[in-house]
């Protein structure tokens, strides 16, 4: 049989790939998010597809609840490993920092995403993927504002997570009106609860931020309008999910903010993988967003939040 040379390039080049890809980079993915969590299953959606499409071994792995004396163990255990990389997520640099810089000084390459844009450099990470939470939140308050918010909520139900307490101030610089900060658990009927009994001990309330929007967001849409309050009371989150999409299209609520955490999971790990093989790396953080997704581009994304994307 007569082979093109087009044809035997390929060939070639296939075995080469093969070849590289049976020499797994090992990657290890330590996040404060579980992967049960709609959030961070598109987190680890990207992840697995980066994994796939380089041909790498990668381990994600994440604390049961919210617990930094957990993650920060994690992180030590994945040390022990020696793997070539690994990619973490930063809520709270003091706790975790001397887990992180010990694996630097082990000579794991570490890149972090989602939280720690902040600190990701002084704790020797080779950058961040994510977005700068307060500058999201500035921007987003900013908005409301030009809105006609007048005394906003900011819902948090993540206490103790530095990023989470990043966006709040923000969105209260940005809005530059009255805010009081709501803490809660993760808990959707409680989060529920929580801005109605607000809501109705202040009726000036007429601005509300929630920091997740499957966990918060929703829930806050179905408190508010079961108030019968939705023309009056502005409603915008951080992240995305198909039913506050659909509430962002129907003018429920005035927009959500992605950070399109899809590649905040796959560009960490696709990076490792290129700078194993390369010894390429990007020359600074990569900002994966904020973007506001208003009722023009909401029925678009509805679909790929559905599907684990976006």
């Amino acid at each position: 049989m007569t082979m093109t040379k087009t044809a035997g390039a390929a060939v070639l080049a296939g075995a080469l790939m093969a070849g590289t890809a049976m020499a797994e980079t090992n990657i290890i993915v330590v996040s404060h998010g579980q992967a049960a969590d709609p959030f961070w299953s598109v987190v680890k959606n990207g992840v697995e597809e980066a994994a796939s499409d380089y041909g790498v071994d990668v381990d994600y792995r994440a604390p049961e609840t919210f617990d930094m004396v957990a993650m920060g163990q994690l992180i030590d255990a994945a040390v022990n490993q020696e793997p070539f990389g690994l990619v973490v997520s930063i809520p709270d640099a003091d706790a975790l920092g001397p887990s992180i810089q010990r694996a630097v000084d082990a000579g794991i390459k570490v890149i972090s995403m989602n939280s720690g844009s902040d600190v990701a450099a002084e704790l020797g990470a080779l950058l961040h993927v994510g977005q700068s939470e307060y500058d999201a939140g500035e921007i987003a308050g900013a908005r409301l504002a030009e809105m006609g918010g007048t005394k906003g909520l900011c819902v948090n139900h993540e206490v103790g997570n530095v990023a989470l307490d990043l966006r709040c101030e923000g969105f209260a610089d940005g809005f530059g009106q009255p805010v009081t900060v709501l803490p809660t658990t993760n808990d959707p009927a409680e989060i529920g609860a929580k801005v109605t009994a607000s809501v109705e001990s202040d009726p000036e309330i007429d601005t509300i931020m929630t920091l997740g929007a499957p966990l918060a967001g929703e829930p806050t849409v179905e408190a508010i309008d079961a108030l019968g309050r939705t023309d009056e009371i502005l409603i915008a989150s951080f992240d995305l999910s198909a039913s506050f999409l659909e509430a962002v299209a129907e003018g429920k609520a005035a927009f959500a903010i992605d950070q399109q955490q899809f590649l905040q999971g796959y560009l960490p790990v696709a990076f490792l993988a290129l700078n194993d093989r390369y010894g390429l790396m990007p020359g600074g953080d990569v900002p994966s967003g904020p973007n506001l997704v208003t009722a023009d581009e909401a029925p678009m994304v509805v679909e790929l939040s559905a599907q684990g994307i976006r």
